[in-house]
């Protein structure tokens, strides 16, 4: 990856303002105009902008301006950068192990079923698979859908939960708003269900008598017959 440099207006600002640089030297290193470099020392280009000291930053040396101002057909070139950020790779198509490309159909499976707000795009995008083996599993045409029991792609390590959260997060952008009575059917508080009488209870629950108890029981044991333990 080639080295650019950092804000090249607010650069050559602060290089016309603390160096002897010629107008040339600092718009071949800040790849503008010379006549721009020019129309920046006159205050007529560039106004309001704060000058980026280069040194500061790293992008350029204190010894390679020094040399530069004492050699006018000296070019000045970026500093070797201290660390090195990995080129971005492009994000194509996600690859599954071989071991794990059995669990992908159970994985579909377990994203139809509990996100169907997903579209097919999303999915293949998750688990790495081709919009056909989707329309399979949705419509039970699958070879070996008998066999299938839905598995959460996570779990499988088919993809991360921030992936799946991100993807479910897009697709619920689109739907619809909940009804009235979607948003009414919901529990209710403890508050309203703290003094909740049942439809099997009485308005008021009558008083036990402790009395009428204890004489229904004694009732019962004189009716049993004392022979039992004979027998």
């Amino acid at each position: 990856m080639a080295q650019t440099l950092l804000m090249p207006k607010a650069t050559a600002v602060w290089l016309v303002d603390n160096t002897a640089l010629s107008f040339d030297q600092i718009a071949q290193f800040c790849k503008l105009h010379p006549l721009e470099v020019k129309a920046i020392a006159d205050g007529e280009a560039a106004q309001g902008i704060k000058g980026l000291d280069p040194i500061a930053t790293g992008q350029l040396s204190r010894d390679e301006i020094k040399r530069a101002e004492s050699d006018t057909n000296h070019k000045l070139k970026l500093s070797e950068p201290k660390v090195r950020v990995p080129d971005s790779k492009r994000r194509g198509p996600r690859y599954t192990p071989v071991s794990k490309r059995q669990d992908r159909p159970n994985a579909i499976l377990w994203l139809v079923r509990n996100h169907p707000e997903l579209k097919d795009a999303q999915i293949s995008r998750l688990v790495g698979t081709t919009k056909s083996t989707i329309e399979q599993i949705r419509d039970r045409t699958h070879w070996n859908s008998a066999n299938l029991a839905p598995m959460d792609p996570v779990t499988l390590g088919l993809c991360s939960q921030i992936d799946l959260d991100l993807e479910v997060e897009k697709a619920s952008k689109g739907r619809p708003l909940p009804t009235e009575a979607e948003l009414d059917a919901t529990l209710q508080s403890a508050s309203d269900t703290e003094h909740y009488i049942g439809s099997d209870h009485g308005a008021e629950e009558k008083e036990i008598d402790a009395d009428a108890v204890f004489a229904k029981l004694k009732s019962l044991k004189s009716d049993q017959p004392q022979d039992e333990d004979e027998d």
